[in-house]
């Protein structure tokens, strides 16, 4: 059996798409282990980030809001893939991951930057998490 793949999500605030993605990735794959991280880390998950997880039966009990330099000292695992999630649209700067050979850009808009009511925003969540679970569902397929 093959071992287990590395793959790290990144984002500027490391609040809820690099969170969604990890938490998805974790409970679907069998041979891919997610990480999340941002080059600006807001130190905490977003509250409807984890209800949108928790309402799709997804565990998220062990996230956290993380800085990508967690991962690029030598005692961190190696990664054999780096996916960049924020949305250049939106103005956001992307950050960047030197010296792997496996990079891939995803962007989808910041649910964290959503502006309107409890339900619109809750209907916000779950429309971001269903591009990015559609993304991975695809990367999975594609790369086992």
């Amino acid at each position: 059996m093959a071992s287990m793949k590395n793959i790290l999500i990144l984002c500027t605030g490391n609040s809820c798409r690099s969170i969604l993605a990890e938490a998805y990735i974790n409970n679907m794959s069998d041979k891919w282990r997610a990480y999340s991280a941002g080059s600006r880390p807001t130190s905490e998950v977003h509250p409807l980030a984890l209800e949108t997880l928790a309402s799709q039966g997804i565990d998220a009990s062990y996230v956290r809001s993380k800085n990508w330099h967690e991962f690029a000292g030598s005692d961190a695992p190696h990664m054999d893939v780096i996916v960049t999630v924020c949305d250049n649209a939106a103005g956001e700067t992307c950050p960047a991951w030197p010296g792997y050979p496996t990079t891939y850009h995803w962007p989808f808009p910041d649910p964290a930057k959503f502006s309107g009511s409890d339900a619109a925003a809750h209907a916000h969540f779950r429309n971001v998490f269903a591009m990015i679970k559609k993304r991975i569902d695809d990367f999975l397929a594609d790369e086992g």
